[in-house]
């Protein structure tokens, strides 16, 4: 940074603080509920602009969304009518209740934090943070034990592979661990100094990299070294060595440790030699950048990067959009939709021991989650970024196996009074069974569209036919065998494969469908049933 730009940049910083100091004294009190101030904030500017949202979701909608969103799978045909006939005003805040308190909502969590934080990676956190979100560990102590936890401790124990997966690359390390962890990409910084957002130089991206640098693999075990800086040049040509620098553009000094002489390298890595043969972790430095950064992100004068990032990345995933989008784009040129609701969410977040299942179920009480995604008035759709009606969502890989293997069993295994842990236990192996059938579906992102290969799979694969097409007593089709009316017959496969009472024309057309087949039935039930599993119903959460 040139000498001139640091009084600028100081100011810059300064006002920022006294921008956000002064914007939290005109947010709601601390002491509303999440849901309230959910849908103050979006109801707000829905009303500035003269928007009429849509209604509520009806139950059948509604209960399917949940349960995708907290448990990976949709609701069984008893659990919809169930819920339909309870005329309790509280059932929806008793049914999120419920769903938390089960252990599919923590191996949820997990696989959805599995698949944001190690995209693109071959290794997993799954193991890790289903136990850390089964025992609702905070979200700071989960970002503390992504960067610095200890291998051999039980609880921190698959944490570090954040970190290790990408030690071979410590730019990849670099750039995912900003956007990831803090919400911006300050990926192009590597380069040049960012051409349209003055937030970001060259000096951010290579002062963050000066925090991973010293970490290193040896075997099967990582270390990092107390020596080691990061050297750059600028785009004018000058020679520069990273200062150890936040996103905030805080510089902070460390202990000096000089470069060890050559004899003294040559001893150090025939000692990790041995290590790495004895599969041994190196011993931990003295002063680490990583444990620095954590102290960094987690200080008052910068947590507002990891709380900001994370309730986004939240909202994103349960709304469909991220209040900032792209969701690691969070800089002064790409402002929030709603700044205010984002800047309450990130401060209860704060007060609230940073507890996601907290955030998590505010969200999911709130009207604005609930809205439909139906857009019926004569009026023009409002933009998506004012949450109006329910986004259409599709479903990750792993949904939508559990949900072609829910709707493939047959009915009669699902009795209204299943339950509590048996219902969970048949629920875990369906997750189990969808997983493996979906694993090659690549993961959905901004712009995703059905794949080739995945339209291929369904129509060509034999797979399809064996697993989901198949006739016996203990699948759909085998009870839909057994029954003689094609009416009912197809009232039966809609309520099990979309969870709703099939609707009048949509009854009437499956109907004509079965009764110009009766001569070849068990195939027009099969054809049937592949043409409802395979429709965009089915494929995404709405």
């Amino acid at each position: 940074m040139l000498f001139w730009q640091r009084p600028l940049l100081a100011l810059f910083v300064f006002g920022c603080a006294l921008a956000n100091l002064l914007h939290a004294e005109e947010l709601l009190p601390a002491d509303a509920t999440i849901e309230a101030a959910v849908d103050h904030y979006i109801t707000a500017r829905q009303k500035a602009l003269s928007v009429e949202p849509a209604p509520l979701a009806d139950d059948a909608n509604l209960l399917r969304r949940t349960l995708l969103d907290m448990h990976g799978r949709p609701p069984t045909a008893a659990e919809v009518k169930a819920y339909q006939q309870n005329n309790d005003p509280a059932k929806r805040r008793e049914l999120v209740e419920r769903l938390m308190a089960s252990p599919a909502f923590a191996r949820e969590q997990a696989a959805a934090f599995n698949a944001l934080l190690m995209n693109g990676t071959n290794a997993s956190l799954r193991s890790y943070l289903t136990e850390a979100f089964r025992e609702n560990r905070s979200w700071d102590r989960i970002f503390r034990e992504l960067l610095v936890g200890q291998e051999k401790d039980e609880e921190q124990k698959g944490a570090i592979n954040f970190v290790k997966a990408r030690l071979k690359d410590h730019d990849k390390l670099t750039a995912e661990a900003s956007s990831l962890l803090f919400g911006v990409n300050v990926s192009c910084a590597q380069c040049h100094d960012h051409p349209l957002v003055a937030d970001w130089k060259q000096d951010h991206y290579f002062g963050m990299k000066s925090f991973f640098v010293r970490s290193f693999e040896n075997g099967e075990m990582m270390g990092e070294k107390s020596y080691g800086q990061v050297d750059f040049k600028t785009t004018a040509g000058e020679s520069k060595q990273a200062k150890l620098m936040f996103l905030t553009g805080q510089v902070f000094d460390e202990p000096e440790n000089k470069e060890p002489d050559d004899k003294a390298k040559k001893e150090e890595k025939e000692q990790l030699e041995k290590l790495k043969k004895d599969k041994k972790a190196p011993s931990p430095p003295e002063y680490s950048r990583r444990a620095k950064l954590v102290e960094i992100a987690l200080s008052p004068e910068a947590n507002s990067f990891l709380t900001r990032s994370i309730v986004n990345h939240v909202w994103n995933r349960l709304l469909g959009r991220g209040l900032v989008m792209p969701v690691d784009q969070m800089h002064s040129e790409n402002p929030a939709s709603h700044p205010e609701l984002l800047s309450w969410l990130a401060r209860d977040l704060q007060t609230h021991n940073y507890d996601l299942a907290r955030l998590t179920r505010g969200i999911l009480l709130s009207d604005t989650y609930a809205r439909s995604s139906r857009w019926e008035s004569a009026a023009k759709r409002p933009s998506d970024e004012l949450f109006a009606l329910g986004l259409v969502r599709p479903l990750t890989p792993w949904q939508y196996g559990t949900t072609l293997k829910v709707a493939m069993v047959n009915p009669d295994q699902y009795a209204a009074e299943l339950a509590g842990d048996a219902l969970d236990n048949k629920m875990q192996g369906l997750e189990s069974a969808g997983r493996s059938f979906t694993e090659k579906l690549e993961l959905p992102g901004p712009d995703f569209q059905v794949s080739i290969d995945e339209a291929l799979s369904f129509s060509n694969a034999s797979r399809t036919s064996q697993e989901l097409l198949r006739i016996d007593g203990g699948t759909l089709l085998g009870k839909l065998k057994d029954i003689a009316d094609d009416k009912e017959a197809a009232t039966t496969a809609v309520w099990n494969i979309f969870g709703r009472a099939p609707a009048d024309e949509e009854l009437q057309s499956l109907e004509q469908y079965l009764k110009a087949r009766a001569d070849r039935r068990e195939q027009a039930l099969q054809q049937m049933v592949w043409a409802l599993l395979t429709s965009s119903e089915c494929r995404f959460n709405y």
